[in-house]
């Protein structure tokens, strides 16, 4: 197995782990604050990270340059712009469609990646993908009256619309990473992910405080009070970028958000054994095409 295909499903596990954190803490804050906790306390680990990286891995640092930086503003505005579109679409009645066309992140990011990046994608990876968002497209209907009709003809729709919006936006970010990650040059993938993650935490960080304080007076107090639990969703969240970031450094991005999709077979298999909840057919077909696409891109 290729290092990046293990770095990527170590990623996506602890963003499994870090959204679960997140939605016990949704009790205790509002949608900004539970977002801002993610970045917030993920910021001294990568400090940390990117220290010990350096002292004991006597890797040097690397020096942003002007591309370097206009990546990770980029890249950190279109990850808040998207996560904040994925979060309305929770208000819209139709959300199931919505969120279905935001799951065309993977397809974006690899139009993004071939326009901006130059990037090449394979036949077999195309096919891969193809049938890993048949699988995601079964699994965002299941347990819904959405039909594949409303799909095909909701393309105008409010949530649609919001959908795609946030599946590009989460694509342009995907891509955004993994330059900024190229544009410092050398061969130390590792320095060169954990400075991206660096940078792009302060730039999220100092965004959302800035929010907080001026839209949703109280909150920030309120993250701070509650450190207990969101400290873990600090290390998990740090451990996740660690994964992503670094992955996306060796690999197009598009191939990483493809393998990346594992995350929801581990939501269903956490679901399913610890939560004792039941998984319909559709769920179960959507979970066998989304592993099928990954071994598929895998062994191409």
């Amino acid at each position: 197995m290729e290092a990046w295909i293990a770095i990527t499903v170590f990623a996506a596990f602890f963003q499994n782990v870090r959204t679960a954190l997140q939605k016990y803490l949704k009790d205790r804050l509002t949608t900004g604050g539970a977002t801002h906790v993610r970045f917030f306390y993920a910021l001294p680990f990568a400090c940390l990270y990117l220290l010990g990286l350096h002292e004991l891995g006597g890797y040097e640092y690397f020096t942003p340059n002007g591309e370097f930086l206009i990546y990770v503003v980029v890249g950190g505005a279109t990850q808040i712009l998207a996560t904040a579109l994925l979060v309305a679409l929770f208000s819209l009645r139709n959300f199931a469609v919505g969120t279905t066309y935001s799951k065309t992140e993977t397809v974006q990011a690899a139009i993004f990646g071939v326009v901006l990046l130059g990037d090449s994608l394979s036949v077999p990876a195309l096919f891969a993908i193809t049938i890993s968002m048949v699988g995601i497209m079964l699994i965002s209907l299941s347990g819904s009256k959405i039909t594949f009709r409303d799909l095909i003809t909701g393309w105008t729709g409010k949530s649609a619309l919001y959908g795609l919006l946030s599946g590009g936006l989460f694509g342009i970010c995907a891509v955004s990473y993994r330059a900024a990650s190229l544009s410092l040059g050398g061969d130390g993938v590792i320095m060169q992910a954990a400075t991206s993650i660096f940078y792009v935490l302060i730039f999220q960080a100092i965004s959302i405080t800035i929010y907080l304080i001026v839209f949703e007076k109280g909150q920030f107090t309120l993250v701070l009070k509650n450190w207990r639990i969101a400290i873990w969703v600090g290390v998990t969240s740090m451990l996740g970028s660690i994964g992503w970031f670094t992955a996306m450094a060796m690999q197009n991005a598009a191939y990483v958000r493809a393998v990346g999709q594992i995350e929801l077979v581990f939501t269903f298999l956490i679901s399913y054994f610890y939560f004792k909840e039941k998984t319909n057919r559709n769920e179960a077909t959507g979970i066998l095409l989304i592993v099928a696409g990954i071994l598929v891109l895998v062994l191409s």
